[in-house]
């Protein structure tokens, strides 16, 4: 069986980290242009030189998260609230595999893509930027889809947390809350693309779900001492 102590500090660190390196990541994301502005925003793609890194540093935040998360999971397997646990670990696992695939199109391809519109001729533009407006579909998509199921994962844990006599009721109502907020406003976005709609709703819900985790962590954290503590 796992030790609760050294589980608590590896998920604890680990949430708590994921959550700083994915803010500091998405901050360093090029933001001058509307998303919603193609030409715009291809434009701002094509001229940022750590477009790979920042992307790869948002996925390395979402699976940090998740370590902690399925860390989470094993501390609330006891009673109802275990069943919730496994749920919403399985939707964690789904929500990394899909963070994968985007950062593949968004963080790889659509580079890609934006480098050769910016460099083409004047003949082959308009074609150049319908093939990077494609892949720009396809990320709507993932994005949308990683997010309504990051939302579930969180709503997930947050009913797990509420049936649990381990953790703090408000902790449970706080991540109800935020998950519910991150998959309406994943389903907003794939109906309208990066909208300002869309935009709107999903940074507040997706900080709330940064603070969430954090606090997820700080909690691990405390487990762990109490477990050291009573070794």
């Amino acid at each position: 069986m796992p030790s609760d102590k050294h589980l608590g500090r590896v998920g604890g660190i680990s949430a708590i980290v994921g959550a700083v390196v994915l803010f500091v990541a998405t901050m360093l994301h090029p933001m001058d242009a509307h998303p919603g502005d193609a030409p715009a925003a291809f434009a701002e793609y094509a001229r940022d030189r750590f477009w790979v890194a920042t992307h790869l540093g948002q996925l390395l935040g979402v699976v940090l998260i998740a370590t902690g998360l399925v860390a989470f999971s094993w501390k609330l397997r006891a009673g109802h609230a275990g069943v919730w646990a496994l749920l919403a670990c399985l939707a964690a696992v789904a929500s990394v595999s899909l963070a994968g695939v985007l950062q593949a199109v968004d963080g790889v391809a659509l580079k890609f893509a934006v480098d050769r519109w910016s460099a083409s001729a004047e003949s082959a533009r308009a074609a150049a930027f319908e093939a990077a407006y494609a892949v720009r579909q396809v990320e709507v998509g993932l994005a949308s889809l990683m997010g309504a199921f990051f939302g579930l994962t969180v709503l997930l844990y947050g009913i797990a947390l509420m049936l649990s006599p381990m953790a703090p009721r408000w902790l449970g109502v706080f991540g109800t809350l935020a998950g519910v907020a991150t998959a309406i406003s994943s389903v907003v976005q794939a109906h309208t693309g990066f909208s300002e709609v869309a935009m709107a709703a999903r940074m507040p819900s997706s900080l709330s779900v940064l603070v969430w985790s954090i606090c997820i962590g700080i909690f691990l954290l405390q487990t762990a001492r109490t477990a050291h503590n009573a070794a």
